[in-house]
């Protein structure tokens, strides 16, 4: 990435100020804006977050806010209520209180002597989903959002449920903010209130995973701050980011279908980061998109943005299965529209272990996998804290029923999402399915291309689900993750089929024998005619300079698979070390770890365990704190068992330390 020192309009940082909301309560913000911006207004740019702008995300912060000040944006980087140095308690996710409080500090900004009255909202992941979700609330300021790396479906497409299973990342996420959310605010900002701020937030920790697992279809809960529920809210132009190696990535082509608002989409490779630094390259001229887009919508210049393509997506050529990519090999092609006219639907018929052009006599083909059928599947969300990759799928392919395709002829290009509809019967009233697409190359190696989930009892969908009657036939259709990518000539196409996917997926309660049908089930894919359309090219990634640090102690990623021969129990162990950094221009030293492990036998899905601990610490000089967060997740036939440990030490002494244990019933999962 190339760093930019100076720009067309040099830049003032108000390092901390406080905006006062309506029931008197502050919220701390960071500021940076051209100097001349009180007698030359500009727009202003939000990103709002629970992150703490402080420390959590002042290292990308600084790449990207000063090089839109340098370009004539007010840019705010504002802690949500109860985190870093803002007042209040934080209780949730995308509450409305959240909201409400975006709405008032948007009206703040637009009244500002150095604002021409005209806000855009830009954020990755939380702050993807909290700009769809103010702007579906209509502020009049409001004019344009840029989302990455988001959801319009909190039920669907989050980091809590898939296809109606319950999502290992439930606990694992519910535990990251357990933690993170612990931390106090810095001393040097808000005084001696510090520690009673900290003690307040202690003691109204909210347990988030017991309130996600309260909600196990799709409710009114998950509605609330659903954009897909009314697209037609949003009446502000959206410019929607997102990358192949991303969980997020499925929103994207539904935002484009769904919204009325302007729209264009933008996948590339990347994972769950900023498209100017996020491997795996090509990175691109991320923050000059930015700009072209609020250039238009924010200042009214006509640079023909709204007239190019509506997705630009990044083609992924085969690639060896590996847990981590530093490039991804592959060609950006354009749609002017989405859905596309020219995206064929191709249609293969399950034949026993062959996918072929046309369907053959019916087989009834027997899948009980066992239980730790899914160690190479990644994780849920790769983010460059390891091998996050899928990795060889050879392992889980043989647990699993597959079906393979003739070698091609020909290269073949993936575009979109392709489904599977299959005919089964099950032998339990609850199960579930993990359908995989692979890559085969002619070694033998398998590299997931993409995968669905799908929890049999939400066949007819996710809000009231039914039982199944063992032995009775049924259709079912499963969709798989949104992606581009090419095979070469000689490959072949794997489809694999498995009833369990752990660590990604918590087991069913009984091991289920499924019989699939092969006369009527087939494979859909998106193909994508080898054609080209103009899109234009990327610039090359630019950035601020980067933030200053001393790093105190080095990272460090462990992804391990463990299997006890005598007992039979599979132990997947995750370390995420993100080593102790010191921030130069304040002094604070921040360090976080993360270890989780994950246990099950291969018979018996009720041995499923989930362990997760994270240890954050921050200080400055002989003021240190820590916080040691502890969850753990087990269940049996009707109920899933909670413990979660909270402890927040100042130096050596305890300052807070609390157990809660939960038990919840089991809905269809």
């Amino acid at each position: 990435m190339k760093v930019v020192g100076q720009f067309p309009r040099p830049v003032r940082e108000i390092e901390n100020c406080w905006i006062t909301l309506s029931d008197g309560c502050r919220l701390a913000a960071r500021v940076w804006l051209p100097e001349d911006a009180e007698a030359d207004p500009v727009p202003a740019i939000l990103e709002y977050l629970p992150y703490r702008k402080r420390d959590g995300t002042a290292v990308r912060d600084a790449l990207t806010h000063p090089y839109f000040a340098g370009h004539g944006y007010a840019c705010l980087r504002v802690d949500m209520r109860g985190n870093g140095e803002s007042d209040g308690l934080m209780l949730d996710e995308y509450t409305q209180q959240e909201h409400d409080d975006a709405l008032e500090v948007i009206d703040w900004i637009a009244a500002q002597p150095w604002c021409s009255g005209t806000v855009g909202m830009i954020g990755i992941s939380w702050g993807g989903f909290n700009g769809l979700q103010v702007a579906a609330r209509k502020p009049a300021p409001l004019k344009a959002v840029v989302t990455i790396c988001s959801t319009d479906d909190r039920y669907a497409d989050d980091i809590h449920y898939k296809g109606g299973c319950l999502l290992n990342e439930n606990l694992g996420w519910a535990s990251t903010m357990l933690a993170f959310s612990a931390r106090p605010p810095d001393p040097a900002l808000v005084g001696e209130r510090w520690r009673d701020l900290w003690l307040e937030r202690l003691e109204n920790t909210p347990l988030l995973v017991e309130t996600w697992l309260r909600h196990q279809r799709r409710d009114d809960y998950w509605k609330h701050g659903s954009v897909c529920e009314d697209f037609s809210a949003i009446e502000a132009a959206v410019l929607a980011v997102g990358g192949w190696g991303d969980a997020y990535r499925n929103a994207i082509p539904r935002l484009l279908e769904g919204l009325r608002a302007p729209a264009r989409g933008l996948i590339g490779p990347w994972v769950h980061k900023y498209p100017h630094f996020a491997p795996p390259a090509p990175q691109i001229g991320f923050l000059q998109e930015c700009l072209r887009w609020w250039d238009h919508w924010l200042k009214g210049i006509e640079n023909g943005v709204m007239a190019e393509p509506a997705l630009r997506a990044y083609v992924m050529d085969s690639a060896r299965p590996a847990g981590w990519y530093v490039e991804r090999s592959g060609r950006w092609v354009a749609e002017e529209t989405w859905p596309s006219p020219i995206v064929e639907r191709r249609r293969l018929a399950l034949d026993a272990g062959r996918l072929t052009d046309a369907p053959g006599p019916e087989e009834a083909l027997t899948l009980a996998s066992p239980q730790s059928t899914g160690a190479a599947s990644g994780a849920y969300c790769a983010m460059w804290l390891g091998p996050d990759w899928p990795t060889d799928q050879r392992g889980d392919d043989g647990r699993s029923l597959v079906f393979d395709s003739a070698p091609l002829d020909e290269r073949l290009e993936i575009l979109g999402a392709a489904t599977v509809e299959l005919e089964l019967s099950a032998d339990r009233p609850w199960a579930f399915l993990a359908v995989r697409l692979c890559d085969l190359h002619p070694d033998g190696a398998s590299t997931r291309i993409t995968y669905g989930i799908l929890n049999l009892t939400h066949r007819h969908g996710h809000e009231r689900p039914e039982p199944l009657t063992p032995g009775e036939r049924v259709r079912v259709r499963v969709k798989l993750d949104d992606i581009g990518y090419a095979l070469p000539p000689g490959h072949r196409l794997r489809l694999s089929v498995s009833n369990a996917y752990w660590p990604l997926i918590w087991p069913s309660p009984e091991a289920s024998t499924i019989t699939l049908f092969t006369a009527v089930s087939h494979l859909e894919l998106p193909l994508r005619p080898l054609r080209e359309v103009a899109m234009g090219s990327f610039a090359e990634p630019e950035g601020a300079p980067p933030l200053a640090l001393e790093q105190l102690r080095p990272p460090a990623h462990q992804r391990q698979v463990e299997r006890d021969m005598a007992s039979g129990e599979v132990v997947m162990t995750l370390l995420d070390d993100s080593g102790q950094n010191r921030i130069l221009s304040h002094g604070l030293e921040v360090g976080a770890v993360a270890r989780e492990h994950y246990r099950i036998r291969d018979d018996d899905p009720l041995s499923a365990r989930a362990d997760c601990h994270l240890t954050e610490t921050v200080g400055r000089g002989p003021w240190q704190t820590r916080i040691e967060a502890k969850q753990s997740q087990w269940c049996d036939a009707e109920r899933f068992h909670l413990r979660i440990e909270l402890e927040a030490f100042e130096g050596e002494e305890r300052a807070f330390h609390r157990v809660w244990t939960r038990s919840l019933p089991r809905d269809f999962i």
